[in-house]
């Protein structure tokens, strides 16, 4: 592991630690009698982002490394189906400083948003599809980007120009995106509260009169490709350049996060393991603004 990500490690379980002791309320429920645990939660949510951040996809192996290697960071370490049960109850824990460390960035305030969704695959063969418990939540959907249909879901993704998440939902894979988005922004009104002319990024998949009038209502300028038939629509030069960004952004979760290799084979497995890796791209840009470090997408500087 490289000092890097020792360092992203500690700040992380500091600042976890710190806010559990201010908002115990924020800790997964466990009976008030009882044997206390001996990986704490803060310990817990640091163990689960430098999964994430290392690329293991499977719990076992991961423990294993960790047994071997962290040993200064955790002097006490799970089995895996301890691991696994304590990080699925921890889901909603991920989420929350998740949207803590974001909101503590010098970014988390950019008027300008992307929108994207991409495919979470979770099975492929037939059998898995009729015995799996994500059955009526995963649906067969298409991908048009790499030309393919899957089974599985698709996570939305809101977020700034340097990749920080903003908002996010898992749905199943035939979800309408724009019902989707809408129905983000209505779930946190605050979001756009304090963000008058906010701009938003999106592909030629956003994009209906109604739509497009409810976020004018809500003072989001929206900008996408224009589609065939279409006027030219405004800033149609620059959406080429600012579109890559949504690209890199689902590129470091599939290529470096292992978005697809999550291994979730319930509902709340999948969410915990999206949430991992949320978490861990939010955290390291956290950490990179918090030390002056250039606010990048990548995650290489980090790997071990």
């Amino acid at each position: 592991m490289t000092n890097n990500l020792d360092t992203l490690a500690t700040a992380l379980y500091a600042t976890t630690d710190d806010l559990l002791k201010e908002r115990p309320d924020l800790a997964p429920w466990r009976p008030a009698v009882g044997i206390a645990p001996q990986l704490t939660d803060a310990e817990l949510v640091t163990l689960a982002m430098m999964q994430a951040m290392l690329g293991f996809t499977s719990e076992a192996r991961w423990l294993r490394h960790a047994r071997a290697h962290l040993r200064h960071l955790f002097p006490y370490l799970p089995q895996q189906p301890g691991y696994n049960k304590r990080l699925r109850k921890a889901a909603d824990l991920l989420r929350r400083i998740t949207r803590m460390l974001a909101t503590s960035t010098s970014v988390w305030n950019d008027d300008v948003w992307t929108v994207d969704s991409t495919p979470v695959e979770c099975g492929r063969s037939r059998e898995t599809v009729k015995r799996s418990d994500l059955a009526g939540w995963a649906q067969y959907g298409y991908c048009a980007s790499h030309s393919r249909f899957f089974w599985g879901l698709r996570l939305h993704l809101v977020c700034t120009l340097q990749g920080l998440p903003v908002a996010f939902a898992l749905t199943g894979a035939k979800a309408d995106e724009r019902e989707t988005l809408l129905d983000l922004l209505a779930a946190e009104p605050d979001l756009l509260a304090a963000r008058p002319g906010q701009t938003l990024i999106g592909d030629k998949h956003y994009f209906g009169r109604t739509f497009e009038q409810e976020l004018a209502r809500q003072g989001i300028q929206l900008l996408r490709p224009t589609r065939k038939g279409e006027r030219q629509r405004p800033g149609g030069t620059l959406f080429k350049p600012l579109r890559q960004v949504i690209e890199s952004v689902n590129e470091t979760f599939k290529g470096q996060l292992d978005l697809e290799q999550h291994r979730g084979r319930t509902p709340g497995g999948v969410i915990a393991r999206v949430m991992q890796r949320i978490l861990a791209l939010t955290a390291v840009i956290w950490h990179n603004d918090h030390t002056g470090r250039a606010t990048l997408r990548s995650l290489t500087s980090y790997d071990h």
